[in-house]
């Protein structure tokens, strides 16, 4: 409980680095999958390190998709390395699979390449979110004229 309290009060004043210290730190996956969440969310692009961090090394595969998670919904190219290596190399299916998704949100053609050799892969729900996310960066490169995910994407 009192990581808990601790996790709300960082909320509120975007203490990142409480975050960050939380997934080093904690044993418990519920807390740390939180703590990607909510990392995501305070630090933005400023996580990104961080978040590949524990992309590229958290135990638990849980943890791990939801970094890969985020990774897409801050939808900037800096999470375009780890993403790859995770998809390449993650021996967990559902790392790969949220790994080639994110690539998609964040929709830059230099993940083509990683993204049809996925098409491979021998899990067909990764082979799927690759073959969704190669239809997304076709479809951005032929109707979008933004630089980045963030800037396409509909925002309220």
């Amino acid at each position: 409980m009192e990581v808990m309290k601790g996790m709300e009060e960082a909320w509120s004043t975007k203490d990142e680095a409480f975050f960050v210290n939380v997934l080093r730190t904690e044993s418990s996956l519920v807390l740390r999958v939180h703590a990607v969440c909510i990392l995501a969310e305070v630090g933005g692009e400023n996580c990104i390190p961080a978040l590949s961090d524990v992309l590229l090394n958290d135990p638990d595969p849980l943890v791990r998709h939801e970094a890969a998670f985020s990774l897409g919904q801050i939808g900037l190219s800096q999470g375009n390395k780890p993403l790859a290596t995770a998809l390449r190399s993650d021996h967990d299916p559902i790392v790969r699979h949220e790994s080639a998704a994110a690539l998609g949100s964040i929709g830059s053609t230099d993940s083509e390449e990683v993204l049809t050799k996925a098409l491979s892969d021998k899990d067909e729900m990764v082979r799927n979110s690759a073959a969704a996310s190669l239809f997304n960066i076709k479809f951005l490169k032929e109707y979008s004229t933004g630089a980045s995910a963030r800037e396409r994407a509909p925002r309220p």
